[in-house]
Formats: structure tokens, C-alpha cells, sequence
């Protein structure tokens, strides 16, 4: 038999959907004077044969030819209040959907004129907030015949949005701006970043009403990181690699790096990148990568002294192991020096 629905609604405050179907599972049978109740933070989109009739705002509505009036086209001139049809209602949030969360899975490549390597990874997070515009354009381009459309099925999508017009809108601000300076803008470009989204929201129905950055900073990227990028040359990766060792082993309670290794990481690898470059500037490296004028000497792991020596890295730690070979052993890293080497040779 078939069930005729008299009374439409979704007594629910729809905390995290933003739409859901009535009836859930295929269409329903309605008739004229069939009612809608529609909740104060919804609104109702009437679909007959995948097609948007009508969009009903808070209250209680009454289905008649005159609110929709297609459905004497769809369902036929020849009927009467009796005659069941058949149509589904999408009840659409229409409340704000805030403290959405959003964060850098990837830093982001900024420039950086005049510090460091000229570039800099940042990374960051926040939320937003966002509500439905347009519940009719938002069904049927987003939702279509799903019976329930929750605010974690568009998360990445929206996510997508607001990162492309963060990396975007960072490409443009570090041209005249520099990174110090512009992490602290976060506020200017959470602004920036609304507006840039806007057009990207409005295009399936929906506002963006807030997007703020809660921290904003350069990315902890270890060297090895950094040169799998392609960022680093092989003289300053050598330089990093020192400033990683020191920040590891300041992490070490047992590693016995003392206060010199303590100030080392606080700095943070930026500082110490900024430091290693001048000084490699200065010192101009040779083939072998040892720096001229009297610069300090550059510091080398396992595989690039064997390198350096053209034999097998084991070749290496079995000369430091026995003791021929004179290496400092940082955390699970051995480093070591040029003049080390160079006595090793003469030895």
C-alpha cells in the first residue's frame, strides 16, 4: 500500500549535516495539501523527476499549484487533491557552520629576498566558518541524491580552496614583505584570504563568513627534508646538518650537549642556516668543499667523508670505531671534521 506523506519535516538542529533527504531512501508520495514545516534555521528545496521546484524558507507551508505551480506540467492537468505523486524535500542548514579546522599538510614555498637561502617554508593552521547562500544551487551541485550531506563530506574540498588562496595570496605579500614581517599579518591575510575564496564559495551556493590563522610560522623541516626539495646545495646541507645535530642533541637529556647546544636549538634552524650561509659566503669552498680566507671547517657525516675518501661508508665507521679516525658522536650521528680527516691521511 502506499504510504501518502501528509506532514513533511526534520525536527533536527542539524549540528553537523548541512542537508539531509526526506524521505531517505527513494522518493516520497505526496498530494496537494500535503504540509512542510520547515525548522527557523532551514529551508526546504521541493524536487520532483531530479528537478528544483520550489525552495520553502521557516514555517509552515502547504503544497498547492500556486507555491509549485509545475507540478500541473509534471504531473499532468488531469488530477485531483486525491491523486498521490511522487517528490523528494531536502532540508538545508542554513545556520553558520563555524570553527572549521584547516592546516598546511605541505609548507608552503614563500620568498624570503635577503635572508637565508632567499626562500622560506611556512606552515600554519586556523579555522573558518561557512553557511549555505543558495540551498537550491548548493543540492543540486554539491549534494544530488545524497540522503545526508554532512559538513565532513566537503571538508576537503573547501580545505582545497582556502589553502590554494593562502599560497596564493603568501606568493604575492613576500614580494615587498618579509617573513618576520608577515607572520605578523595574520590578520591582514585572513581577511585576504576571505576574499580571494568568495567567488570559489558562492560558485556551489555557499559564504565563507570567516577564515583566521591562529599561528603562522617557518616550517621545521630537517635538512634532509629541505634537499629532497631540491632547495640546498651539498655546502649547505653540510652547514644544516651541524645545526640539525645540535638541535637533536639539545633534545637529548642524556646527550651531554650542554648550554652551548641549548642556545643552538632555541635559535632554530632558520637563525643557524642565516649564520652557516654568511660564513660559506665568506669562505668560498674549494673541490674538496674545505673554505678558504681561514673559515671554519666543514663538518661531514659517515657517507660523504667516504665520499670524499672513495671508499665504502663502512670503511668509514670502522676506522672511527677503531679509533683511527677521530669523530664526534652526536645523539646516533657521527660528524666529522675536514682536519680530521686530513690527519687520518697522514697518519
Amino acid at each position: 500500500m502506499v504510504r501518502i506523506f501528509d506532514v513533511v519535516e526534520y525536527p533536527n538542529e542539524m549540528r553537523d549535516e548541512i542537508v539531509h533527504r526526506f524521505p531517505e531512501e527513494s522518493a516520497g508520495d505526496f498530494r496537494i495539501g500535503s504540509q512542510v514545516i520547515v525548522r527557523e534555521s532551514q529551508n526546504a528545496v521541493f524536487f520532483r523527476d531530479g528537478k528544483a521546484l520550489d525552495v520553502f524558507g521557516p514555517g509552515r507551508h502547504t503544497i498547492t499549484t500556486a507555491n509549485v505551480p509545475f507540478l500541473i506540467d509534471l504531473i499532468g492537468k488531469a488530477f485531483s487533491d486525491r491523486s498521490p505523486f511522487t517528490a523528494e524535500v531536502y532540508f538545508v542548514s542554513m545556520r553558520e557552520f563555524a570553527n572549521e579546522k584547516w592546516g598546511t599538510p605541505q609548507p608552503i614555498i614563500v620568498r624570503n629576498p635577503g635572508m637565508g637561502l632567499g626562500v622560506a617554508l611556512l606552515q600554519g593552521y586556523g579555522t573558518y566558518s561557512f553557511q549555505v547562500a543558495n540551498p537550491q544551487q548548493f543540492v543540486n551541485q554539491i549534494v544530488g541524491a545524497t540522503r545526508t550531506y554532512r559538513t565532513s563530506d566537503i571538508h576537503a574540498r573547501l580545505r582545497s580552496m582556502l589553502l590554494s588562496k593562502l599560497q596564493d595570496l603568501l606568493g604575492e605579500t613576500t614580494a615587498a614583505t618579509s617573513v618576520p614581517e608577515l607572520i605578523a599579518l595574520v590578520e591582514e591575510l585572513g581577511v585576504g584570504v576571505r576574499a580571494k575564496a568568495q567567488d570559489d564559495f558562492q560558485a556551489v551556493g555557499l559564504t565563507l563568513k570567516t577564515f583566521y590563522i591562529e599561528s603562522l610560522k617557518p616550517s621545521e623541516k630537517s635538512a634532509e627534508e629541505l634537499r629532497a626539495m631540491g632547495m640546498l646545495d651539498m655546502a649547505t646541507y653540510t652547514q644544516l646538518q651541524a645545526a640539525d645535530a645540535m638541535r637533536d642533541a639539545a633534545q637529548n637529556p642524556s646527550g651531554g650537549a650542554g648550554l652551548t647546544a641549548g642556545i643552538g636549538a632555541g635559535m632554530g634552524i632558520g637563525n643557524i642556516l642565516s649564520e652557516s650561509l654568511k660564513q660559506g659566503m665568506q669562505g668560498g669552498a674549494s673541490q674538496a668543499g674545505a673554505p678558504a680566507g681561514g673559515g671554519p671547517l666543514p663538518i661531514m657525516t659517515p657517507s660523504e667523508a667516504a665520499s670524499y675518501l672513495k671508499v665504502a661508508e663502512e670503511d668509514v665507521i670502522a676506522a672511527i670505531e677503531a679509533g683511527q679516525l677521530k669523530a664526534k658522536k652526536i645523539g646516533n650521528a657521527y660528524r666529522i671534521s675536514r682536519e680530521a680527516i686530513d690527519e687520518y691521511l697522514r697518519s
